[in-house]
């Protein structure tokens, strides 16, 4: 599974919360694949997942947060994500 998370760097809300996202990321599904894109360098790529405002979450190239998640409201989408995968 890859998650993909939107930010710019000037972001201040970005900064706080990406290693707690990433940590629960980490702890909800074995081997996951953490990637941080800039949106300023990966613009085309954001614009196609529909991206309008940082930061958003992406898992396996499908925009699943517009808008800044929690770590809980992370955990629980990547847990009904991985078990309709299965």
């Amino acid at each position: 599974m890859k998650v993909e998370l939107f930010y710019s760097p000037g972001c201040s809300q970005c900064a706080v919360v990406r290693e707690d996202l990433k940590a629960t990321a980490e702890r909800t599904v074995a081997g996951i694949e953490w990637r941080e894109l800039n949106v300023l360098e990966d613009l085309d790529y954001a614009v196609e997942l529909g991206v309008l405002s940082l930061p958003a979450i992406a898992v396996d190239g499908e925009l699943i947060f517009s808008s800044l998640p929690t770590p809980h409201q992370l955990r629980d989408a990547l847990i009904r994500r991985s078990t309709t995968r299965n």
